[in-house]
């Protein structure tokens, strides 16, 4: 099946094209970049030697006539400008936040720009999502905080107040983009930990409360503190929810493992397990532990991905997946780095 990718020269560009080197289906026809155009694709992605002779082009309409899919992989507010210039009847699956958004009124306060409306919200690990994603002609892909957070939250929705969720969250540097910035070079990085976008103004907030408000029927409300941690890649979320009711850690765990049976890739670890990002680089996988604070009536829950992995590219690859018919598990079994 002939592939298409517009912005291969970033963090998820290039996680992208690793993957799909390995997968069984997708063949890579046109790869794009902006500024990055007729540069070596290894100039800029060393690790990538199988794509060694290729460059990047400049993004041109006609270059993709003959994709049957396009992975879109562009800043927020670049993919609803290139739309209508691509095929109508090509599958597109957006990496970025341009179409994740129901409300109008939610994309002008936390981005601004045009609103471009939304498409099927591709998050396949949840029970039911996976027929409607088969079905869907452009989907858009999660954002990687929003991924660990909802995956985390939604099997507790029936015995927790989705009014008063709160979570913090570290995230790898790739997460911020490539575009350099000062607080993001090592010597401002290594060695420290540091809270951003602090008081509730990430962008993913809104697509947290709108997700888990569709799954839960409640009004969902988070309070999110995301941080930026010394590291490339990962993201270790860390969400707390208040009981409605008495539950055991048994009934909790039980929900957790009955929720995600049906998922090959998340997983609720063993007791006295923690996850670790590590664990899930280079992967689809999601790790999840749980625990009850009884001090506080709370539920306390551990999620781990890697951002560029299940919360970018693996995660995309899992919904072109079943966009174009094949096993969800296609190019996506790899294990997990390690330490």
């Amino acid at each position: 099946m002939k592939i298409g990718l517009v912005g291969g020269s970033g963090y998820a560009g290039g996680e992208l094209l690793r993957l799909l080197a390995l997968h069984p289906h997708f063949t890579v026809e046109a790869i794009s970049a902006h500024s990055n155009a007729g540069e070596e694709i290894t100039s800029i992605h060393p690790q990538l030697q199988s794509y060694a002779g290729r460059k990047f082009t400049p993004f041109e309409p006609v270059d993709f006539q003959g994709c049957e899919l396009i992975f879109l992989a562009l800043p927020h507010g670049e993919s609803a400008k290139i739309i209508a210039q691509l095929p109508e009847t090509t599958k597109i699956v957006d990496l970025g936040a341009d179409f994740r958004l129901k409300s109008k009124d939610s994309w002008d306060k936390y981005y601004g720009g045009t609103y471009a409306g939304s498409w099927t919200y591709g998050m396949p690990d949840l029970p039911g999502k996976t027929a409607e994603i088969q079905a869907a002609h452009r989907v858009a892909n999660p954002g990687c905080y929003a991924t660990s957070i909802i995956l985390g939250s939604t099997p507790a929705e029936s015995f927790t107040d989705m009014s008063d969720l709160v979570v913090v969250a570290a995230s790898g540097t790739t997460g911020a983009g490539r575009s350099a910035k000062i607080n993001l070079i090592a010597s401002e990085v290594s060695g420290s930990l540091s809270s951003y976008k602090f008081g509730g103004v990430h962008q993913h907030t809104p697509e947290i409360e709108e997700a888990l408000s569709v799954i839960s029927g409640q009004d969902v409300k988070v309070s999110f503190t995301p941080i930026l941690a010394p590291m490339p890649r990962g993201i270790l979320s860390t969400i707390t929810l208040k009981l409605t009711r008495d539950i055991s850690i048994a009934e909790v765990r039980n929900y957790y493992e009955t929720f995600y049976a049906v998922s090959e890739f998340v997983h609720l670890l063993p007791e006295g397990q923690m996850p670790k990002t590590a664990s899930v680089l280079g992967s689809n996988f999601a790790q999840i532990q749980v625990a009850i604070d009884s001090h506080t009536n709370r539920l306390v829950i551990s999620v781990a991905i890697d951002n560029l992995g299940k919360g970018a590219a693996a995660q995309a690859i899992h919904n072109a997946n079943l966009m174009s018919g094949f096993a969800a598990t296609a190019g996506l079994l790899g294990n997990g780095l390690g330490a």
